[in-house]
């Protein structure tokens, strides 16, 4: 949902709420802004009846020096020297105030007599009876919150307990809304799932329990043979294949309820969805369906960022109940299959496909609402249009990208300017230069309107932060340590938000090879905020991270920048007209559809 506080003396706070996250834009007149040093910013729950300010991180070095791992703050001493801010602590379904306090004054001598600003804000419910419900885990093993409430220790090192309350703040709620989705299946109702990676076994072991209910659940995995014996003879067993054979084993799943996807073993089936239809046979009626980035591992769940979503919308439903269909007969070539009978059969189930979901090519064709779109494809086009998507937006676009900036996306943005529309990426990996290739490496930066942010961690201590982890290290992380998930938003924030979501990375393979969903949601404005405010939560996370290892790396190192400004004029002057920051605030001021406090 979209607030607004009324102007106060030159300042006006927008927000933008989700589940778990609140974004904060504030506008300022330049007689506001003389002499600001920041604000400090209160939180009132109603729910709760609690009031208290907001901790900050960074601190006046003239007043903490030497800040280490133990130094706490509050915003009202030190803080927040921002127009952009977001509250990542929200709980859902809550009403709060945000209350945001103009400090002036010197970093010793605060003044805080200037009259506050006040929005009121009401966060989404987890679980709704809406059309969408949205679900992302922490996906940020690497952050300040995981070490100081577990150290580096890696959650099975951890006692019991606090294993469990590691492993719960990692996940969030996407494990439990994954155990909830099939929870709801009857013992007459039926639940088709189809899944890449299938290892975690609290999944496993629901779905068993399903069956034990009398619902009729049948599972269609990965089970493609490419074991390989690599240079130094190391045996490595077919990935995911034999994994999710063990799982449901050990889960005593029944084989009669499992199918083997295991022609066209050089592409993977890589969807990771459950249909659920109430009652069973012919006469089923498809009513919801679970789908995203989330492999049904314990790395999907805990370690990268993933988000699930739930959808209810019959008519979708009833078009992944054909696509479950489709691919339970295991089409495509097969081994064995001499060259031009994989040609046929592959080129078969791709116009099967293809005429299961017919894929806009242009946003014209997007109708409002829900439109699914799966792969193998023919062509591209719905790649294209993808990455037409996010060049074309007229105010900002928000992407994840975990395997890089394909060059056909950089040709379409190379032409972009500061005057267009905003775009922000999140990667696993920097984009930089390949060491080997013959083709010159484009780069894509601020001069086309675009900011990157990727994976990465603190690795030492820096002024009062403390040194990270990650998911890697942790020993959850194997193929993708940060960014899994596979999203994109246009104009999030417009009177026409689009959201395209699901198991597709955005390349080539995953369009006309692997076995992949993906959704199209045009005008949904609580999907896009809850979607847009974790994108937030994600790319601010990373983005510091991102400019701390460049900078780190490029030996330049400025420790002041890791101090709040002692001058108004040295943190003001980030705003200046064309700059990111400035940028960042004309999107909160230019939203639609606000919503009465």
């Amino acid at each position: 949902m979209r607030f607004k506080s009324k102007p106060a003396d030159g300042f006006q706070a927008f927000a933008v709420s989700g589940v778990n996250t609140v974004s904060f834009g504030i506008t300022a007149t330049a007689d506001a802004r003389k002499d600001l040093l920041g604000f400090a910013v209160e939180r009132v729950d109603h729910q709760e009846g609690e009031r208290y300010v907001m901790p900050g991180f960074k601190v006046f070095k003239s007043v903490i020096p030497l800040p280490d791992e133990h130094t706490t703050v509050s915003t009202w001493d030190h803080p927040v020297q921002s127009f952009v801010w977001d509250d990542f602590t929200a709980k859902p379904d809550h009403r709060y105030d945000y209350v945001f306090h103009p400090l002036r004054g010197s970093p010793k001598n605060l003044d805080r007599s200037a009259d506050p600003i006040t929005v009121t804000v009401r966060s989404e419910p987890l679980f709704s009876d809406e059309a969408h419900d949205v679900f992302f885990n922490r996906g940020v093993a690497s952050s300040q919150a995981y070490a100081r409430k577990f150290g580096d220790d890696k959650p099975d090192d951890l006692p019991p307990a606090k294993r469990q309350k590691a492993l719960d703040w990692l996940t969030r709620d996407l494990d439990d809304a994954i155990l909830k989705f099939i929870g709801q299946a009857g013992g007459s109702d039926t639940l088709l799932c189809c899944f890449y990676e299938f290892s975690y076994r609290p999944v496993a072991d629901a779905l068993k329990s399903a069956i034990d209910r009398g619902a009729d659940v049948r599972i269609i995995l990965d089970a493609k043979v490419n074991e390989t014996t690599d240079a130094k003879g190391k045996f490595h067993e077919s990935f995911p294949r034999e994994e999710n054979l063990r799982t449901a084993s050990a889960a005593r799943l029944p084989k009669s309820r499992l199918i083997l996807r295991e022609a066209r073993t050089s592409a993977i089936a890589h969807n990771k969805f459950m249909v659920l239809l109430r009652g069973q046979g012919e006469s089923a009626k498809p009513t919801a369906v679970w789908t995203g980035s989330t492999n049904i591992s314990l790395n999907g769940v805990a370690g990268q960022t993933n988000v699930g979503h739930w959808l209810r919308n019959e008519a979708a439903a009833a078009t992944f109940r054909a696509y479950w269909d489709l691919l339970r007969k295991d089409p495509g070539g097969k081994d064995g299959d001499d060259r031009a009978a994989v040609r046929t059969k592959n080129a078969a189930l791709r116009a099967d496909v293809e005429a299961l979901s017919t894929a806009p090519v242009k946003l014209a064709d997007i109708p409002a609402g829900v439109t699914p779109v799966f792969s193998p494809r023919g062509s591209l086009d719905v790649l294209d249009l993808y990455f037409q998507l996010v060049d074309e937006a007229t105010g900002e676009a928000c992407i994840t990208l975990a395997f890089g900036i394909s060059e056909r996306f950089k040709e379409l943005l190379k032409d972009n300017t500061p005057q267009q529309a905003i775009v922000f990426m999140l990667l696993e990996k920097e984009d930089r230069p390949k060491k080997t290739g013959r083709e010159p490496f484009l780069a894509i930066n601020a001069s086309n309107n675009v900011y990157k942010a990727w994976g990465s961690y603190l690795h030492d201590p820096i002024a009062g932060w403390v040194a990270e982890t990650n998911a890697q290290r942790m020993g959850i992380a194997t193929h993708v340590s940060y960014i899994h998930s596979k999203f994109l938003l246009r104009d999030p924030l417009g009177k026409d938000p689009l959201v395209v979501t699901g198991s597709a990375n955005f390349s080539d393979a995953s369009t006309k090879e692997n076995d992949e969903n993906m959704l199209l949601v045009r005008g949904d404005r609580r999907a896009a905020d809850i979607y847009f405010t974790e994108f937030n939560r994600l790319f601010n996370h990373y983005y510091f991270r991102s400019v701390y290892e460049e900078v780190e790396r490029s030996g330049h190192q400025d420790e002041s920048e890791l101090f709040l400004k002692e001058t108004p004029a040295a943190w003001l002057g980030k705003y200046a007209p064309g700059k990111l920051r400035t940028k960042r605030v004309r999107m909160y001021a230019e939203m639609e559809g606000f919503t009465a406090s």
